[in-house]
């Protein structure tokens, strides 16, 4: 600690998003499902019996915030990274210390690593040693798939949980918190917010409370003390980010538009499109849902809807708006016009069913690459192989439509109709 720190006043400098991180379980909102009265990991935690785990979920979930709870509640040391900057030495020379710590004062190592799906996988592979053997606690955050990010040696390690984004009332309720707060919000200024006002702020930050903070902390720095925050105030401190558009209508908004392009209405997907384009809405946002559609709804139908959409995703990338809503509209029409099919989207949901719900079974003899018994089909036409583990030898995923392109692959399903 040096002069400045010793004169630095925490209370002004800090950003009010991180002042108002919940101090403890209690103030956690919105994650009771695993942290709640009863709930194992509330009892994991309080006991001081951490496992290693993966904090799953969307941003400013309270992922970080609750890694630093658990950091104050538990008795052992508490080490902070980064997975964009670890390195693997930085990593061992942890790891060295916690067994040091492990051995001379029976003291155990949490290491929190925020952003862990950016870890590289060499990174994530030297853990695996040390989290099997009890000599550090891993708590992973990251708002990606784990089954994607995670190599699955780690993954198997670590127990996930997945938080939720906090909902209206909970942001609300934060809101009022941080305006009420003399020691870490803005108690002592005297300042109240309009209801209206206040509703805008929850809607308009996605569900986001640190965004939500954010902009609430541009509005009291923009109004007298005393003084009530009013709507015109909180647009201005949002920029107004969707043009004065709520968060429901957004998600209306989005709706409207996937269900015009999947009835195959040109006319409504446009409307919707230019509504979407002029309240500010991202439209890279606009680029990737054109895309799913391309490949959920038309589909085998029509595979090039889904070359054409990819390219009006990369035209968006290249030229910007306003430009940019040229190729947009041309893939939303391509799509609108085209034959449609949804069988893909129906195969794999009922593959991915299937495997959730029954065990793993084993892969056929000649498919594994190490037996040497496969024979290549198209070599050897008439050779007879079984894709299948053999208990689901009359198991159907796919059921293919019989429309546009996919009509050939109707026909040579269904040789009778």
């Amino acid at each position: 600690m040096d002069l400045f720190d010793y004169g630095s006043n925490k209370t002004k400098e800090t950003p009010l998003a991180e002042r108002m991180r919940p101090r403890n379980l209690d103030e956690l909102l919105g994650q009771q499902h695993i942290i709640g009265r009863g709930q194992l990991l509330q009892k994991l935690i309080e006991e001081d019996k951490v496992p290693s785990m993966i904090l799953q979920g969307p941003p400013a979930s309270g992922k970080t915030s609750l890694a630093l709870i658990i950091s104050k509640m538990t008795k052992a040391e508490f080490v902070r990274l980064n997975a964009v900057s670890v390195t693997v030495s930085e990593l061992r020379a942890i790891i060295n210390k916690a067994k040091d710590n492990l051995k001379y004062y029976r003291k155990r190592t949490i290491v929190f690593i925020d952003e862990i799906h950016a870890m590289k996988s060499n990174v994530q592979m030297a853990l695996l040693p040390v989290v099997e053997d009890g000599t550090i606690i891993l708590i992973g955050a990251t708002t990606e798939s784990v089954a994607h990010e995670i190599i699955p040696p780690l993954l198997s390690r670590c127990k996930v949980y997945t938080l939720k984004s906090l909902d209206k009332s909970d942001i609300i309720t934060l809101l009022n918190s941080a305006l009420l707060d003399c020691e870490r919000g803005f108690g002592k200024k005297g300042l109240s917010i309009n209801k209206d006002a206040l509703e805008y702020l929850a809607d308009i930050c996605n569900r986001d409370i640190r965004s939500a903070l954010n902009s609430l902390e541009i509005s009291v720095y923009s109004t007298n003390p005393g003084a009530i925050i009013d709507l015109e105030i909180v647009q201005q401190a949002c920029q107004q980010r969707l043009k004065g558009i709520t968060t429901t209508d957004f998600y209306d908004l989005i709706s409207a538009f996937i269900k015009s392009m999947r009835a195959g209405h040109s006319d409504g997907a446009l409307y919707w499109l230019a509504r979407m384009l002029h309240s500010g809405v991202d439209p890279l946002f606009i680029a990737r849902r054109i895309v799913i559609q391309s490949a959920e709804d038309v589909g085998l139908a029509n595979p090039g809807a889904l070359q054409i959409a990819l390219a009006a995703k990369e035209a968006v990338e290249f030229i910007g708006m306003p430009e940019a809503r040229i190729p947009l509209a041309e893939a939303v029409i391509y799509i609108c016009e085209s034959p449609k099919s949804n069988s893909a989207y129906k195969a794999i949901n009922c593959a991915l069913d299937f495997v959730k719900n029954t065990k793993a079974f084993e892969v056929p003899n000649q498919l594994k690459n190490s037996t040497g018994l496969y024979v290549n089909p198209l070599e050897n036409p008439k050779s007879k192989l079984e894709y299948l583990p053999k208990e689901l030898k009359n198991t159907k995923f796919y059921n293919p439509q019989n429309s546009g392109t996919e009509q050939k692959i109707y026909s040579k399903h269904n040789p009778d109709q």
